[in-house]
């Protein structure tokens, strides 16, 4: 849990530096892209009001443009600096004819990668150029350095992230693994005296008077529900411990589905339900055979209390890809959107209503932790009438053995 926590703290904190930084730098890219497009069009003003085109070039300092002056008979003449090939005289034309069409006195000929500057006078259209190509490079090439430079510090804050995620989470992992000691000792501590009440409970079942016996009988009743619970909580607990220290063996999850399905097939038959099975060989997990089962049998105890009377709970195990996808659905009331992410907390029931007295809302969390501690995935889905917990599992190399098929 503290692993993850930590880890979503450096995400989150990963995506708000990220959306920073990408601010920052589009910010970067365009005021330069408006500065530079402010400098292009003052150099163009700049060679219109140089007057004389024949002695000088025009956009000889700064950037590079040339001028076409254009009057009334048709004719023109261009000047411009070395940084343009002013032979072509037909490109020229093309050029000039296409900025004298164009409606707006500014703008840019995306044909020729030109951008222009138009003003008419009483005898001529005076009409300055630029190439678009010297922006388009520079402002690929701040891009590129901005690109980098926003690599390199995002690495170097998730370096620092990471590391301060560690402090931050730490007082958690701290309280965390307090209060799991305290369950666990606790559930130690309360096991010995409930096993002593129990006993006694009987010795005095024995000898009680008629109108002892109810009393007597609510008192082993409540010790045998306290050691329910109890055992529960030592469960979750050592379930949750267990994470990244399960033995490494191969196990044949199929055997371990089919051993579930067959130990609640009585269970549900006499709910009034029936369960069916559809397991696929060979599905060889890592981990721990007999916690796996019990992650199994919570599921299962969990479809046979809740599916409608008269219908069918279906559990299902089959190869998906390098993975082992079990499902145990059932059919009956859907679980409320809101109360679906909650319903592997500790103590949480979706449904008041429907409890009996030895649930105590800790079933689906000790699946989940058991699950998560083979390194998988629970989840659930409730809709339609139908309500679906898969389980995850990666599958490992391991002896190929015969499943079983059953409805």
């Amino acid at each position: 849990m503290i692993r993850h926590l930590r880890w979503k703290v450096v995400a989150t904190n990963m995506l708000l530096i990220s959306l920073v930084l990408l601010a920052v730098f589009a910010a970067v890219v365009l005021i330069s892209r408006s500065n530079y497009r402010r400098s292009v069009q003052q150099q163009m003003y700049q060679a219109l009001e140089s007057g004389d085109y024949g002695s000088r070039q025009p956009g000889a300092e700064g950037i590079p443009c040339f001028v076409a002056e254009v009057y009334a008979s048709g004719t023109a003449r261009v000047a411009g600096n070395s940084y343009y090939d002013l032979s072509d005289q037909s490109q020229l034309a093309a050029i000039v004819t296409a900025a004298l069409a164009q409606e707006e006195d500014t703008g840019l000929l995306a044909d020729f990668h030109l951008r222009y500057l138009r003003r008419t006078g009483y005898t001529s259209t005076l009409i300055a150029f630029t190439d678009t190509t010297l922006e388009s490079t520079t402002m690929r090439s701040m891009a590129a350095v901005c690109s980098l430079a926003g690599s390199a510090a995002l690495v170097v804050l998730f370096l620092c992230s990471y590391l301060l995620s560690g402090v931050v989470t730490r007082p958690v992992g701290a309280a965390w693994a307090q209060q799991e000691q305290f369950l666990s000792d606790a559930s130690h501590e309360l096991k010995t005296p409930l096993t002593v009440i129990l006993s006694s409970a009987e010795l005095l079942n024995q000898s009680a008077l008629p109108e002892q016996a109810a009393y007597i009988d609510n008192i082993r009743a409540e010790g045998r529900r306290m050691k329910l619970l109890v055992e529960d909580m030592l469960t979750l607990s050592r379930a949750q411990r267990s994470a990244g220290a399960l033995p490494e063996q191969t196990v044949e999850l199929s055997e371990t589905a089919v051993t579930a399905a067959l130990r609640f097939e009585p269970v549900a038959f006499e709910a009034g339900k029936r369960l069916e099975y559809d397991i696929a060989p060979s599905l060889p997990v890592r981990g721990d055979g007999t916690k796996l089962g019990q992650a199994l049998a919570a599921l299962l105890d969990n479809a046979v209390k809740y599916a409608a009377d008269g219908t069918d709970i279906r559990l299902t195990a089959e190869r998906q890809g390098r993975f082992a996808a079990v499902t145990v659905e059932n059919r009956g009331a859907d679980i409320p959107a809101d109360k679906l992410p909650h319903i592997f907390d500790r103590f949480y029931r979706a449904d008041e209503a429907r409890t009996d007295g030895d649930s105590f809302g800790l079933g689906l969390p000790i699946a989940k932790a058991i699950i998560e501690a083979h390194r998988g995935t629970l989840r659930c889905e409730s809709g339609s009438g139908v309500t679906r917990f898969i389980i995850t599992l990666p599958l490992t190399a391991g002896k190929q053995e015969r499943g079983a098929d059953h409805a």
